[in-house]
């Protein structure tokens, strides 16, 4: 059974904010209106970098995230400037969160964040050959805490509740893929 198409038929933008767009959107379906608007969410694409270190220990970082109120422990990531392609962004964001700098960057896999209500994409990369090329540097809001973490860990911490981020388990859900298919 085919899914009938659904037509943007307008929309209106409610709320710019620094990090994403609200807009209301109405949508059509053979010519009939939905009933209510719906809300998307319209922002830059995201990136996620596993930094693997020869000694297969993942680079990763304790920040504090203000949406949960709470502290996690990540993988650097963060969103594509306007115009910037995320592999750009990935190493970008691997040096300001990390200070490390990789020889080899590999893709791989994006998600839809939440396709209910966003319109963006996460990138995930692998990155290898790493260097360190300076301290962190955190933006205002930002303050890190490294961790040096044994891959072979990172399955108990998810399943633990350690590693929480929904975006940072899809990234080493696709890594593991990778390596198992």
């Amino acid at each position: 059974m085919a899914i009938d198409r659904w037509r943007r038929i307008r929309s209106r933008l409610l709320q710019d904010c620094r990090v994403f767009r609200l807009n209301e959107v109405k949508f059509e379906r053979e010519g009939v209106p939905a009933p209510d608007p719906f809300y998307v969410l319209n922002g830059p694409d995201w990136i996620n970098v596993i930094p693997l270190l020869a000694d297969d220990r993942v680079v990763m970082i304790r920040q504090y995230r203000f949406g949960t109120e709470s502290e996690t422990l990540e993988i650097p990531g963060g969103m594509c400037d306007p115009g910037e392609e995320p592999a750009v962004a990935a190493r970008r964001e691997l040096l300001e969160e990390t200070g490390f700098t990789a020889d080899a960057l590999v893709p791989i896999g994006s998600v839809h964040p939440n396709p209910a209500i966003q319109s963006n994409r996460c990138h995930s990369f692998l990155a290898t050959g790493l260097n360190r090329e300076s301290e962190p540097t955190p933006d205002a809001n930002e303050g890190f805490e490294e961790r040096l973490v044994p891959l072979s860990q990172i399955p108990s911490l998810i399943a633990g509740g350690e590693i929480t981020h929904s975006l940072v388990v899809a990234a080493f859900y696709l890594f593991g893929s990778r390596q198992s298919g």
